[in-house]
């Protein structure tokens, strides 16, 4: 009756097994409903990251620091206006303005001027500099939005690995489970005398082996949990858990690289934000230009100024400043004859900067296109791997099952049933990594293909 019972539980045991990725899933599924603000999604995790990211912080300054001085060159035709006043005082020996002789007199000055100048004709320099502002924060924030996609990824990645180091903890714990099983079974034929003394203590070396490699497996995984809540900028990893993917993978057709790049060319960040500084480069050699042409404004002022002498009357300040009010308005022209060649050598300038952007251009469509023919690569790679693992998987359980049966029977030994339970183990091991290796490439190829990260 012993054996029939010890054989019961090997075969529920041997159930749960095969079963585990289920149970796993199950398991997420109902610690999410028990306590759905502690599971974060990848979705979830990707916004907090983008939010609490100090780079993603620092891009998006960048980017409004852009967008003031687009307010600012679109300003730049207004006219300014300026006020001014003045008080002088002077002592000694001077002129004096009654009988034209030389006295010692004190006198006062006071001046109050505004003033205002009109750009009428800049060398079409105001209108381009408004353009390349508008340029350069659309570059900005291709910029920003090229970070957040690179973070994207990274936590992604960070994600997917927390959730493999999971499963292949909860493959260890298994191992441990049916080494205590084992050592059961092998204690009692010893006490029916049906096993050597070697046998127990080959099954207990296997059992702390095993607990050993559960137990680096569960480090592993908190390492990794830890690892992610950093990258989130988490305060601490406590109470920190995932949610979990569906345990099955529906294997879908693969988009042609080809013809993912001729979409991504035309909406990837890096493509866009390179287009944006081609183009405004185009601005900038403009506007070096501009300094060949004359430069027209018109100016106006109003002003006056109130005196007064020691030792003489002085007629009222409101009187004076009415009296002496003047005024002007005129136009102003500047024209460029000579600068030193500075000019020049500035257009110049921005005609290799114009050459330089180009090739950046050219360099990030092709490096654009390198990434999605490896992502894709990868991506069919990581699917071919997952078919044969999970086929390597479903046959090591059959075969762990047939050689579980031979042992309980005594038509196997101990090696060979070790043998075959670490066989089973590095099959499950080997289709959780290729599960989760094609998760991550397939969302890298979404990626590329326009769809966002979830």
């Amino acid at each position: 009756m012993q054996p029939l019972k010890i054989t019961m539980k090997m075969n529920k045991l041997l159930a749960i097994i095969i079963l585990s990725a289920a149970a796993l899933n199950t398991s997420a599924q109902t610690q999410q409903t028990q306590n759905p603000q502690k599971s974060w999604s990848l979705r979830e995790c990707i916004d907090y990251a983008i939010t609490h990211n100090i780079s993603i912080q620092q891009s998006k300054i960048t980017a409004d620091q852009s967008a003031i001085s687009v307010n600012t060159a679109k300003w730049a035709r207004l006219p300014n206006l300026n006020g001014s006043a003045g008080e002088n005082w002077t002592f000694g020996r001077t002129t004096s303005p009654v009988n034209n002789t030389y006295s010692d007199i004190n006198t006062a000055n006071t001046s109050l001027s505004i003033n205002t100048s009109i750009p009428l004709f800049t060398g079409m320099k105001l209108p381009n500099q408004y353009t390349l502002a508008k340029l350069n924060l659309k570059a900005d924030l291709a910029d920003l939005a090229k970070a957040k996609e690179d973070l994207s990824i990274n936590v992604a990645s960070y994600y997917l690995q927390t959730l493999l180091n999971k499963e292949l903890s909860i493959v260890a714990q298994n191992q441990v489970a049916l080494a205590k099983e084992q050592l059961q079974r092998i204690n009692k034929l010893y006490e029916l005398g049906k096993s050597a003394p070697v046998e127990v203590a080959e099954a207990k070396a296997t059992l702390s082996q095993d607990e050993l490699s559960a137990v680096q497996a569960d480090n592993t995984y908190k390492l990794s949990l830890l690892d992610l809540s950093q990258l989130l900028e988490l305060p601490t990893p406590d109470g920190f858990t995932l949610v979990y993917p569906q345990n099955k993978l529906m294997l879908t057709k693969l988009t042609p690289p080809d013809d993912i790049y001729t979409q991504a060319i035309h909406s990837k960040s890096s493509v866009m934000a390179a287009k944006y500084r081609l183009e405004g480069s185009a601005k900038s050699i403009i506007i070096a230009k501009s300094a060949y042409l004359p430069e027209l404004s018109l100016n106006a002022g109003l002003g006056s100024n109130y005196y007064t002498i020691s030792g003489t009357s002085s007629k009222s300040f409101s009187s004076q400043m009415k009296n002496n009010l003047n005024k002007y308005i005129g136009l102003s022209l500047s024209v460029p004859i000579f600068n030193r060649f500075s000019t020049r050598n500035q257009v110049r300038s921005m005609r290799l900067q114009r050459q330089n952007y180009a090739l950046q251009l050219d360099q990030t469509k092709k490096t654009l296109y390198k990434e999605i023919q490896q992502a894709w690569y990868n991506a069919l790679a990581a699917e071919s791997k997952y078919t044969s693992s999970e086929a390597a998987a479903k046959a090591s359980e059959e075969s762990f099952m047939l050689m579980s049966k031979k042992y309980e029977n005594g038509k196997a030994t101990a090696v060979e049933y070790n043998e075959a339970k670490t066989n089973l183990k590095k099959a499950q091991s080997d289709k959780i990594q290729a599960k989760y290796d094609y998760l991550f490439r397939t969302k890298i190829l979404d990626f590329y293909n326009g769809q966002p990260i979830e």
